[in-house]
């Protein structure tokens, strides 16, 4: 009999691309986890993966099996949460985002959802957070959208910009613009959680900046504080610019994002979820529509 653990396993290794990232993402071990998959084929009767050093990918069988793991594990998140509201608890909203989302806009979206939600938040990159929306994990996640990605269970809120930033009182803020071997002799520093650094690291060593850095972290605030200190200069979207920091425009480094929403579709379709929804997301469209005004145009 197929088990629940069998189609977690199988989901995580598709959506890990490996073995040993998915054991360590279901926190089994790796012999575990082989030994699972390996009762699951036997089960269908035929090989769900093939199995290289270099990949893991679904063979023919895998792929018309993965949209039916994925209905099971929708269906096992709605049994979980079966009854939970007719017992007079709140509904239950698990929300993710990306690290680096503004924490100003992400709390106006709590805001606007609480009354109507007992949340749950939860931070990963953007392709843990679509492979948690597409199995259930995940009802709703704050990421960047990709090139015109729209449909009924997307809610673009704002396009931005990334841009460098410095001190107010360094030498290069009020210039139009500079070449990026102006900042060669620069002191960076490194924002982890930015969707584009690797991109942006690509981009300077095309133009022969290698700078040292003087901190590289997960938190924005840290970062950006740091820049306000004078300790280094970073990029970053212009929505996150806090006071004593300005931005200075690179030629040629023109990386911009889109923020949205991305909705579970099986879970916004809930009696018990749609009408609050509805409501909720009306007032965020509102909200982004201010906060495209306020911290994107104002800051053009």
């Amino acid at each position: 009999m197929i088990k629940r653990t069998h189609i977690r396993q199988f989901l995580a290794v598709v959506d890990a691309g490996s073995f040993t990232q998915a054991a360590l993402r279901i926190r089994v071990t790796q012999p575990a986890l082989s030994t699972g998959i390996a009762e699951l084929e036997k089960l269908v009767g035929t090989p769900l993966f093939i199995r290289n050093r270099r990949q893991i990918r679904l063979t023919e069988a895998g792929g018309r099996f993965l949209p039916i793991a994925r209905d099971l594990e929708r269906g096992f998140h709605a049994a979980d949460r079966f009854g939970r509201s007719a017992d007079g608890d709140a509904t239950g909203l698990k929300l993710g985002t990306i690290r680096s989302a503004p924490g100003e806009l992400l709390q106006a979206l709590a805001t606007v959802l609480r009354p109507g939600f007992a949340i749950e938040l939860a931070e990963s990159t953007e392709s843990d957070l679509r492979s948690a929306v597409g199995s259930g994990r995940v009802n709703m996640a704050l990421l960047p959208l990709r090139p015109d990605e729209r449909g009924p269970h997307i809610l673009p809120l704002y396009e931005e910009p990334l841009t460098m930033f410095v001190a107010t009182d360094h030498p290069l803020a009020g210039r139009v613009e500079v070449a990026p071997e102006e900042l060669a002799a620069e002191t960076m520093i490194a924002r982890r959680s930015c969707e584009f650094l690797d991109a942006t690291s690509r981009f300077f060593t095309r133009h022969g900046v290698r700078p040292r850095f003087a901190l590289r972290s997960d938190s924005d605030d840290r970062c950006l504080r740091m820049v306000a200190a004078g300790v280094g200069i970073t990029t970053a979207p212009v929505s996150l610019a806090i006071e004593g920091i300005v931005p200075l425009k690179v030629a040629g480094y023109d990386f911009r994002r889109e923020l949205g929403l991305i909705l579970d579709p099986a879970w916004a379709a809930l009696p018990e979820v749609e009408p609050r929804l509805a409501h909720g997301l009306e007032t965020i469209a509102s909200i982004a529509a201010d906060w495209r005004e306020m911290k994107v145009e104002g800051a053009a």
